[in-house]
């Protein structure tokens, strides 16, 4: 799969809900990420999509990072859905289009953030394969109520064809060259500490 390229990129960040975000392994390390994520989407004009499965039961997004959303500058679009996949709600490949417009899916490349990567970031990403789209999940991004269900649903993943990541790999492929006018902010936000 080729390097992603930020002037086709959108970030999903899916899920990142109420009493589900600290049931989850490593909730530290993963909410760290997703809000860097969306921070260094905002550097490069990333359009960022921000969803939630049924927040009246499961709650809204956690308060720092849809805090980082409503901040951005970089388009933003949001999705409340039933489905666990986010192409299983009919509004999701509108807000794909909106955020990418002219843009066929096979050229689009999809980075995600999310949980649980067992069902809702799982079905997302195959179904995004099998729409043609590239996809490139961070693992340090992604997490679930256990170990095991990340690791195999991660093999599973790379397995239908998603690029394994990280949010690192995704700055430096995003400003590809030291002299990007945004590679010192990037640098910057990179030196904040390791999220753990």
């Amino acid at each position: 799969m080729p390097l992603l390229d930020s002037t086709r990129s959108i970030l999903v960040v899916i899920d990142f809900q109420g009493k589900l975000v600290q049931m989850v392994h490593r909730p530290a390390l993963v909410l760290e990420t997703a809000r860097r994520l969306m921070r260094l989407a905002d550097l490069f004009s990333v359009p960022v999509v921000l969803t939630e499965q049924y927040p009246k039961g499961i709650g809204p997004t956690e308060e720092s990072l849809r805090g980082i959303f409503d901040g951005l500058t970089a388009p933003t679009f949001f999705l409340e859905k039933t489905a666990f996949g986010c192409c299983g709600d009919s509004g999701f490949e509108a807000l794909l289009q909106k955020a990418r417009p002219g843009l066929a899916p096979e050229r689009r490349q999809i980075v995600i953030a999310g949980m649980e990567t067992h069902v809702c970031v799982m079905q997302t990403v195959l179904e995004l394969l099998d729409a043609g789209h590239q996809v490139h999940l961070c693992w340090d991004a992604v997490s679930g109520r256990g170990e095991e269900y990340r690791q195999h649903a991660l093999e599973r993943m790379a397995a239908a064809g998603a690029t394994i990541t990280n949010h690192e790999s995704v700055a430096f492929e995003w400003a590809r060259d030291k002299n990007h006018p945004q590679f010192k902010a990037v640098s910057a936000l990179l030196k904040e500490g390791q999220p753990q």
